[in-house]
């Protein structure tokens, strides 16, 4: 009797280390980057909402998840070479801050999945098959809704009853341009207005761009969302200004630089939706599975500074309509 309950007692001891043992191993934290081709800077408001879903689903940054980022500030040739180094991280997911962030992920992993933040025009640019069916490793968000253009046309026609002649910046080479100028074309149409479309294929462009915008007297710029554009608001906002030409623009950053007007998808609205992705891929739903969503806020904001530099005044009936004033 005396020798079973030894062994008795020698097993429960095993049992009690053993036991004790796998609690006190680690569990695995997820790791993630966050990857732009952009500045830090510039993806910092992203970012934090980005945070704040994650949050939402339980997540604290270095306690239950770890966030890398990676920035290219700008610059398109290190935004491969950025790609590279993550996919020798280990990384569970990937989230990217942009269309070249995400076509050079898709070209450096199959493997490691990873959230568009937002993409111009996902389809259109082969990073996946379609909306419903992303395919592979990438599912997120695009910010393509072909309608912008043209509300944004309406919205400069508002501001300028006889607008009859607008520039329109963009770079042909990119997905989704297309789609954005054949709802501005169709807008213009009923508007009366005539649009001349200047091709900017390098920042060195920029200059160049205005100057043929004041030359053919254009009253007013459209701004379509590209990475060129985007990259270079802080000079287009104020060739705008020196050139006393009212200008509108997709994202929220232009207006902060110094920008008049911005129409367009919320961004931090996307962003946020990119934690849900990544809260479902990290308890093992498969990206191909998650279907990529398109924008359902928009946000319109007007800098009331900038107008007064050009000599402008918004009428009371778009100042209305504004989600956010800058005076």
């Amino acid at each position: 009797m005396t020798r079973k309950i030894s062994v008795l007692t020698l097993w429960a001891m095993l049992f009690v280390l053993c036991f004790s043992a796998q609690a006190q191993q680690p569990k695995k934290v997820p790791r993630i980057a966050y990857f732009s081709a952009g500045s830090a800077s510039s993806q910092a408001s992203r970012l934090d909402v980005f945070r704040q879903g994650l949050q939402e689903f339980g997540y604290t940054q270095n306690k239950d998840i770890i966030i890398e980022q990676r920035y290219a500030e700008g610059k398109l040739d290190r935004v491969a070479a950025i790609a590279a180094e993550l996919v020798g991280l280990k990384l569970d997911v990937i989230v990217t801050g942009g269309p070249a962030a995400s076509r050079s992920a898709k070209e450096a992993t199959t493997t490691i999945p990873f959230v568009m933040g937002f993409d111009y025009d996902p389809v259109g640019s082969g990073v996946i098959a379609s909306l419903a069916r992303p395919g592979g490793n990438i599912t997120g968000l695009s910010s393509l809704a072909p309608e912008i253009s043209g509300k944004q046309l309406e919205l400069l026609k508002e501001v300028l009853p006889r607008l009859s002649r607008v520039a329109v910046l963009g770079n042909s080479t990119e997905p989704g341009i297309g789609q954005l100028r054949k709802e501005a074309e169709l807008v213009a149409a009923a508007l009366k207005v005539q649009l001349q479309y200047v091709d900017i294929l390098a920042p060195r462009e920029i200059g160049a761009a205005f100057e043929a915008a004041t030359k053919s007297r254009a009253e007013a710029v459209l701004a379509l969302s590209s990475f060129i554009i985007i990259s270079q608001r802080t000079q287009i906002a104020e060739l705008a200004t020196k050139n006393r030409l009212p200008a509108i623009y997709p994202w929220p950053e232009f207006v902060e630089d110094g920008g008049l007007m911005t129409y367009g998808a919320n961004s931090n609205d996307l962003f946020r939706r990119a934690a849900t992705y990544v809260d479902k891929i990290l308890k093992g739903v498969k990206p191909a599975d998650l279907p990529v969503e398109q924008p359902t806020k928009f946000e319109f904001i007007v800098n009331l500074k900038a107008a007064k530099q050009i000599g402008l005044t918004i009428p009371p009936n778009v100042l209305a309509r504004a989600d956010k004033v800058i005076k």
